[in-house]
């Protein structure tokens, strides 16, 4: 007898529905199984034919053929085991078929029937819908993340015999729903505080910049001068996500499977910090199947990356495109993927291979040609994309022991609000939503400067000999500066303040 039943599969962060044909004939007991389907879904019979068994169910001693529909398309995971468990059981009438008509099925079997998560249920319950379904049955671990889409009913199920006496007898069974805006309205916590950093007020002040215009920013220092203890509260004075930010963090999470089922709704911003010894797939996502890299992991949030001159040429140029577009693809032989990407980098190194460039206290003992070979190992077309580069001095004695409390992340996050609902509003109909991402015709429209601040960057153009790329730099960042402090008008303190933030164009 043959049975169909309904269930989905993951690309990148996309679902596809999956429709999946059981036939039980006569013949010798062997299972075929057809339709491009990799070892994890093949190891599925041997899972399946256990849960059913433990279940106190028949495991029919004849040919099963099962069918993975659309078959051109390449299959993984082990979220197919509990429809392929209820298509053997309805093709041998062990459970009515109708019952399985109105239901999409989704979850991993244990040997003894439990149902386990599975990831990607954030896409796949997103595109249910769209193809005519209204309800899913999975696991408790993965419905509070199903049921943040609203059109569906999630139907949580602990085992596959649970899911058998739900399906003979809907009473007794209601759908999970959850207050979507109760859990968006959920503030965001943080482990660390921007009080707790002592000293580095120029630091702290960049920092502050860059979050407030979504500037790229490179921290320069010595080994322990605090670089990475700064780099790491960013996210806390970032404003708070949207419900679709959090619902697009959520889904990419998901697919990448580093979700936790308690804790289904990104609420805090991301913070992904690669080692320098990070591929190029694992940075930018790939697999025969593509999953999602650290750069989309990082999306709305922050991607730290220390030692940034140690990280392979080849992967520090991947980083361009995403940079540029805020997007990443990736592409295989049979069909593409694009990735969300939008992050701010925030890139960490030494001023010198040993470190101590500059130290008053330490002898450096690199030369100039190794020096500058050091800071070569970050391309032009890459450094053109860093509006911010700034100096982190090692933290002097007095500050460590400074009693007074630093300023905290919440009163320097009110001020990056404010900014950012200026910018918000200056590019209501550009289709931007930060200084960062002006081109040369915005930058021409809202960076408006005063006389002296003219006079002021025709005089730094000339002496310190800035590119045009530095020009176009210091405007974005000087006009975030304006924004800080309230004025449409570009001053000359606000350039000057600017022209610090180029440490790479002036000292190397």
């Amino acid at each position: 007898m043959l049975a169909k039943i309904c269930s989905f599969g993951i690309w990148g962060i996309d679902a596809y529905p999956v429709e999946i044909e059981i036939d039980v004939s006569r013949g010798l007991p062997a299972i075929n199984m057809v339709g491009l389907a990799d070892t994890a879904i093949k190891e599925s019979r041997e899972r399946v034919k256990s849960a059913i068994r433990n279940s106190g169910l028949n495991w029919p001693a004849e040919r099963i053929t099962i069918s993975l529909a659309p078959s051109g398309i390449y299959k993984e995971g082990t979220g197919f085991d509990l429809p392929i468990a209820l298509g053997i059981l309805a093709a041998t009438q062990q459970i009515n078929n109708d019952s399985l008509k109105d239901f999409c099925f989704l979850g991993e079997l244990s040997l003894d029937g439990a149902l386990r998560p599975v990831k990607g249920t954030l896409a796949i319950a997103a595109k249910i819908p769209q193809h005519g379904h209204k309800n899913i049955v999975l696991s408790p671990e993965n419905a509070k993340e199903a049921a943040l889409v609203p059109q569906i009913q999630v139907w949580p199920m602990k085992s596959l015999r649970q899911t058998i006496e739900f399906l003979h007898n809907h009473d007794g069974y209601k759908p999970l729903s959850i207050n979507i805006q109760e859990l968006f309205h959920q503030k965001p916590e943080y482990k660390v505080d921007f009080s707790e950093v002592k000293g580095q007020l120029l630091g702290k002040r960049a920092i502050e910049i860059a979050v407030a215009g979504w500037h790229n920013i490179l921290l320069i220092g010595q080994p322990g001068s605090g670089k990475t203890m700064l780099a790491k509260r960013i996210p806390t004075i970032m404003p708070d996500l949207t419900l679709e930010e959090r619902l697009e963090i959520t889904k990419i999470h998901s697919a990448a499977g580093k979700l936790s089922g308690n804790a289904p709704f990104f609420i805090n911003r991301p913070f992904r910090a690669p080692h320098h010894s990070i591929s190029y797939a694992a940075l930018a996502g790939g697999g025969s199947i593509p999953q999602p890299g650290e750069i989309s992991l990082a999306n709305h949030g922050v991607l730290f990356m220390d030692e940034f001159p140690e990280f392979r040429r080849d992967v520090l140029e991947v980083l361009r495109q995403p940079m540029e577009d805020g997007l990443i693809w990736i592409s295989r032989a049979n069909r593409s993927s694009i990735f969300p990407a939008s992050f701010m980098l925030v890139a960490a190194m030494n001023p010198c291979p040993c470190g101590h460039y500059g130290d008053r206290n330490k002898q450096c003992t690199c030369n100039t040609i190794k020096i500058q070979n050091y800071i070569n190992k970050i391309s032009g077309p890459l450094l053109d994309r860093i509006d911010i580069h700034i100096e982190i001095p090692a933290i002097k004695y007095a500050e460590l022991t400074e009693t007074k409390e630093a300023e905290n992340s919440r009163s320097i996050k009110e001020r990056i609000e404010l900014a950012r609902a200026i910018q918000k509003q200056r590019f209501i109909s550009e289709g931007i939503f930060c200084n960062a991402k002006m081109n040369q015709k915005l930058i021409k429209k809202h960076c408006l400067l005063s006389t002296e601040a003219r006079e002021l960057l025709k005089a730094a153009m000339e002496k310190l000999g800035l590119s045009a790329r530095a020009y176009d730099k210091i405007l974005r960042v000087s006009r975030t500066i304006a924004d800080l402090n309230q004025s449409n008008i570009i001053h000359a303190e606000y350039i000057s303040e600017a022209i610090q933030y180029r440490n790479l164009d002036r000292k190397y």
